[in-house]
């Protein structure tokens, strides 16, 4: 069992199989040019899966594949598969931008994938176009329903982006819901990498959006989620993720492996430890498991009252493209 210093199990890996995507989100990597990683720079999957193994036989039970966007990595459905080999009643999924996914979907279920997290921030080609650079809404729709008729459990991911996509809340929800599809709605995590001049929309706006056409209740706190659940009067649920809240990280249980193997503690500080010099011991992995889980931070520097306020908001200056958020 994984415990840091502030008495959370930590059991939950993300691990980001690349920082190259074939996307520029705004509140990502706008200004990014294409680039391919040198290969020698990354882990391959071999190595990775040896840090997975130890992670695992250590109290690790999620694991969720990100990028990046991590469907551009060539044989992705042979690392799953690894991993779901050694475990197969592990709790594993992925997070995409869908771009790739309808040809990709039945081989990663094949593979042992269970569930996907699809990014979707707008359904009107024109802002979908603004904040992606990329004319691809119609290949997006197309990955959702090829993971849905694969058989994987998926949820939709949405970060909401103060007077841009945050009109489009009540179409994006009723998308999800038409589809019986859970939707996670994101508040815009600000960082120095992003375009300029984005502003948060905070979940109180959010519900605001919401209450305009349903009734919405909270419902009980799930352990360790990072979403806040809701219900509608019809019993349909949906999420919002509050980084801002004190919440987030009071119950977090996750630690972040990049692709060029950085074990990360945390989402928003730039600390982390490189475990490349251990590979081909398994006491030097478990050795950098545990103390990087140890010091994990108690807390991030955002803040709902920063927001408010109008004050000067601390930005993190992590890469989210190489942790996979």
């Amino acid at each position: 069992m994984l415990i840091d210093q502030y008495e959370r199990k930590v059991d939950y890996l993300r691990v980001s199989v690349t920082s190259r995507c074939n996307f520029r989100c705004q509140y990502c990597m706008p200004e990014k040019p294409f680039e391919w990683t040198p290969k020698e720079d990354l882990l391959s999957y071999e190595e990775m899966f040896s840090f997975i193994k130890v992670s695992i036989d250590n109290g690790i039970k999620k694991i969720r594949i990100t990028g990046g966007e991590p469907l551009v990595r060539a044989d992705l459905d042979q690392f799953i598969k690894m991993i779901s080999e050694y475990k197969p009643d592990i709790d594993l999924a992925l997070t995409t931008n869908g771009f790739l996914l309808k040809q990709q979907a039945k081989k990663l279920k094949s593979a042992g994938l269970k569930r996907v997290n699809i990014s979707i921030d707008s359904l009107e080609k024109e802002t979908f176009w603004y904040l992606t650079k990329k004319d691809a809404l119609a290949e997006v729709k197309a990955g959702i329903e090829a993971a849905l008729e694969a058989g994987m459990f998926v949820k939709l991911n949405t970060v909401v982006i103060k007077d841009i996509n945050q009109f489009e809340i009540n179409d994006l929800y009723n998308f999800s819901k038409q589809k019986g599809i859970q939707i996670r709605f994101i508040e815009y995590m600000e960082n120095e990498n992003a375009f300029g001049g984005l502003k948060t929309l905070p979940s109180s706006e959010i519900l605001k959006e919401l209450e305009k056409s349903h009734r919405i209740k909270e419902l009980p706190a799930k352990e360790n989620s990072a979403a806040k659940l809701y219900q509608d009067e019809s019993g349909y649920q949906f999420g919002i993720i509050e980084p801002y809240d004190d919440s987030f990280c009071k119950s977090c249980n996750r630690i972040r492996l990049s692709a060029e193997g950085d074990l990360i503690p945390c989402l928003y500080f730039e600390d982390s430890q490189n475990i490349k010099q251990h590979m081909g011991s398994e006491k030097g992995l478990e050795n950098v498991l545990k103390e990087v889980v140890f010091n994990k931070p108690e807390k991030n520097k955002w803040s709902h009252n920063s927001l408010n306020l109008n004050s000067d908001q601390e930005l993190s200056s992590r890469a989210f493209y190489f942790t996979g958020g």
